[in-house]
């Protein structure tokens, strides 16, 4: 038995009636951009993440570059970040004009932590982005105190924690700000990109909204800024909200499959440490072996399909490489190691046994070999 990586259809089948009606709704009545289905999406995903606002843009990336246009934040700035994450995170910074400056991670969960952000601030540092990468979310208690502290913004990347909490709350009502990215392969997706900013605070919400379209003010054709087009789409925004009702319970199946992973994996390989004030949503699964590369292709050639999250840390890409800067050396260590492996809400235990054995025994023959 073959085991995907991830299983969009199931989910997609699962609301795809409602998927159907609606197409057929949004093409005949030609509401294509903006409109009812956008705003219906945005008051509920800003209820979801217990904030007064959200808005609409066309993919996650965008949000965050949005975001920090919209706070100011450009040339002559510094936005910290962990180099353990996608690499949208840190372009995003630079296509702002401002410079990111990498951080490490905890060796346990792969985050960046509050040490790391209280150490790299300077004069120049204009905000911090926590990254809840794999479905956990930042220690965002001391990561705050840390930037009232120093005057920063605080902007989540949340593009891998949609409904994941720190301390019983909600990602996205944490910082001052946050970004959410709705890839189809997200835990809520959609069926093509499509991005949202939520934050509590009126005149930012406000700011996001007129850069993402046009810089629009008053009037259709009144631009009082230089924007952008960056609009969510109302087809996508209904899509959306046919499946936001399912994300608690799809989420809630992840973490059941999650603990079953780490009943049978826990003395076999490394795995990412959980914090107990986090409820993590399981976006990856990843673990950590010295035998990485040679694990991935066991794992391939028993039908098994695994991914890398993220084989080159940012800082270590060419746009961003400086061979001055010294290393940071817990994130290029996972980049060797970490490997990610099947996650989907509709993994059935079969499935994740068929996973954990296949590791098992890749395991167990190669310390065989070391011993004999």
């Amino acid at each position: 038995m073959s085991v995907p990586f991830l299983d969009l259809r199931a989910m997609n089948d699962e609301v795809r009636p409602r998927l159907d009606e609606l197409w057929n709704q949004i093409v005949g009545t030609s509401a294509f951009v903006g409109g009812p289905h956008v705003e219906e999406f945005e008051a509920r995903w800003a209820r979801f993440c217990e904030v007064r606002h959200a808005v609409g843009v066309a993919n996650g990336t965008d949000a965050i570059q949005l975001t920090l246009r919209a706070l100011g934040i450009g040339p002559g700035d510094e936005v910290i970040v962990p180099t353990n994450t996608f690499i949208a995170t840190v372009s995003s910074v630079a296509n702002a004009g401002a410079k990111p400056v990498f951080v490490d991670v905890d060796p346990a969960t792969l985050l960046m932590t509050a040490s790391h952000v209280a150490a790299a601030i300077t004069p120049q540092t204009a905000a911090v982005i926590p990254v809840h990468l794999y479905g956990q979310a930042v220690d965002m208690t001391a990561i705050m105190a840390v930037a009232r502290r120093a005057g920063i913004a605080v902007v989540e990347d949340a593009a891998q924690a949609h409904g994941a909490k720190w301390d019983g709350r909600r990602v996205g009502s944490l910082g001052h700000v946050a970004c959410f990215s709705f890839y189809p392969g997200k835990n809520l997706g959609a069926l093509g990109d499509a991005g949202a900013v939520v934050t509590n605070d009126d005149t930012l919400a406000e700011r996001v909204r007129q850069l993402s379209n046009h810089g629009r003010g008053a009037g259709h054709y009144a631009h009082d800024v230089v924007g952008f087009n960056s609009r969510l789409d109302g087809l996508q925004a209904a899509f959306l909200s046919a499946k936001l009702h399912r994300l608690d319970a799809w989420n809630e199946a992840r973490r059941v499959a999650a603990a079953r992973y780490d009943e049978l994996l826990a003395p076999f390989v490394e795995l990412t440490d959980q914090r107990t004030e986090a409820e993590s949503v399981y976006h990856l699964y990843v673990v950590r072996a010295d035998d990485r590369d040679s694990l991935k292709r066991s794992l391939e050639d028993d039908g098994i399909s695994v991914g890398l999250h993220y084989p080159v840390p940012c800082h270590l890409q060419p746009p961003f490489r400086d061979d001055m800067r010294p290393p940071l050396p817990v994130a290029e260590d996972a980049a060797r190691r970490q490997l990610s492996l099947p996650m989907f809400p509709h993994m059935t235990e079969t499935q994740v046994e068929r996973t954990a054995g296949s590791v098992r025994q890749h395991v167990r023959i190669r310390h065989e070999e070391a011993i004999a």
